[in-house]
C-alpha cells in the first residue's frame, strides 16, 4: 500500500510540472508571436514612409528616386543605391548647417568671402637678382614647402600644385601684366578656390630691394572655407615668402637668369630675347658715350696744359725786358762818368 501511494504522489507532481511547462511553452509563444507582429508592423511603417519619400521625390523632379537611380545603373545594389543616397543627403544637410553657421547673414550682398593678404619683405640682394628669382618659377618648389610642382605652358599660363596642409589642390594661374623689375599681376584658378595677386618690388639702395606681395584669395569648397576661418591659407603663403627671402638671400647673382619679357592685358608685348637685345644695345650706346666723354675730356686737358705754359713764355719776355734796362743802366753810368 505504500509503495502505491508513494507512485501515485509522482505521477501528480510529474503532472503539475507538464502542465507549468506548458504553460511556460505557451506565453513564450505568445511573447515571440507579439513582438513579431511589432516588427512586421514597424517595418512596414519604414517601407511605407520610404515608399511614400520616393513618390514625394518623383511627385518633386525625382531628386532622391533619380540620385538612386544613377548609382544603380553605375552598379551599386539598390540596397547600396539607397544606403549611399541618404548618406549623400544628410552630408548635404550638414553642409548647408555650416553655411548657415559661417555664412553670410541677412541683409549681405551674395559676393563670395574673401581673404585679403598683405606681406612685406626687404631681401639683400639687387633689385634685378631678386626680380628674376621670382620669374624662375619651376624653382619654387625647390625651397618652399607649400608648392609641390609648376610647368608653364608659355609666357603667360603656368599650372601650380599645392599643398595646404594635408589638402593638394591644383590651380592654373594667368598672368595678366608683368614689367621687368617692377611687378607682376597675375590671376589663378581651380576647383577649390580662385586668386588675384600682385608682387612690386622696390630698389632701397644697390645692394637692398624690397619686395610687397597682395594676394585676394577665394575658397571654394566646405574644407577651404573652413580652413580659411583658420588662416590656414594665409599662413602656408606668408612661410613660404620668407623661404623664397631665404633662398634668395645666398644665391649669387651672376648665376641667376630671369625672363625679361613684358606682358600687358594678357599679351606678350616684348619677349626675352626682344628685352634682352635692347638692353645689350643700350649698355653699348652707354658705352661708346664713356669713350666720347674721356676724348672730350683728354682734349680739355691739353687746351689746360697749354694755358699753363702761356705764363711761362710771358715770364721770359719779362726777364728779357728787365736785362735790356739793367744794360741801358750800365751804358748811362759810363757816360756820367
Amino acid at each position: 500500500m505504500a509503495d502505491t501511494k508513494t507512485d501515485t504522489g509522482k505521477d501528480d507532481a510529474q503532472e503539475k510540472a507538464g502542465s507549468g511547462l506548458d504553460a511556460l511553452r505557451e506565453e513564450l509563444v505568445d511573447y515571440l508571436g507579439a513582438q513579431a507582429e511589432h516588427l512586421v508592423e514597424t517595418t512596414g511603417e519604414k517601407l511605407s514612409g520610404l515608399t511614400q519619400q520616393l513618390l514625394d521625390s518623383a511627385d518633386n523632379g525625382g531628386g532622391f528616386l533619380t540620385g538612386v537611380g544613377s548609382r544603380i545603373l553605375k552598379g551599386d545594389s539598390p540596397l547600396k543605391a539607397l544606403v549611399s543616397q541618404k548618406a549623400g543627403d544628410v552630408k548635404d544637410k550638414v553642409v548647408e548647417g555650416a553655411k548657415s553657421l559661417f555664412g553670410k547673414s541677412k541683409g549681405k550682398s551674395d559676393r563670395p568671402k574673401m581673404t585679403n593678404i598683405i606681406e612685406v619683405l626687404d631681401i639683400g640682394q639687387p633689385l634685378r637678382t631678386t626680380y628674376d628669382q621670382w620669374t624662375q618659377y619651376d624653382k619654387f618648389s625647390g625651397f618652399t614647402k607649400g608648392v609641390l610642382s609648376v610647368s608653364q605652358s608659355d609666357e603667360v599660363t603656368s599650372d601650380w600644385k599645392l599643398k595646404v596642409g594635408p589638402s593638394k589642390r591644383g590651380y592654373k594661374a594667368h598672368v595678366q601684366e608683368q614689367v621687368p623689375d617692377s611687378r607682376i599681376v597675375w590671376n589663378s584658378e581651380g576647383p577649390k578656390g580662385t586668386t588675384h595677386g600682385c608682387v612690386t618690388f622696390h630698389e632701397l639702395a644697390p645692394e637692398l630691394t624690397r619686395v610687397v606681395l597682395v594676394v585676394e584669395y577665394f575658397p571654394a569648397g566646405f574644407f577651404e572655407k573652413t580652413g580659411n576661418i583658420w588662416r590656414a591659407q594665409g599662413r602656408r603663403l606668408r612661410l613660404d615668402f620668407k623661404h623664397f627671402q631665404r633662398y634668395v638671400s645666398f644665391v649669387d647673382p651672376d648665376e641667376v637668369e630671369g625672363w625679361r619679357g613684358e606682358i600687358r592685358d594678357g599679351e606678350v608685348v616684348r619677349s626675352h630675347e626682344e628685352a634682352v637685345e635692347e638692353e645689350q644695345r643700350e649698355e653699348a650706346e652707354e658705352g661708346e658715350e664713356g669713350e666720347g666723354g674721356e676724348e672730350e675730356y683728354e682734349d680739355e686737358y691739353e687746351d689746360e696744359e697749354e694755358d699753363e705754359e702761356a705764363p711761362d713764355e710771358e715770364g721770359d719776355y719779362e726777364g728779357d725786358y728787365e736785362d735790356e734796362e739793367e744794360e741801358e743802366e750800365d751804358e748811362e753810368d759810363e757816360e756820367e762818368r
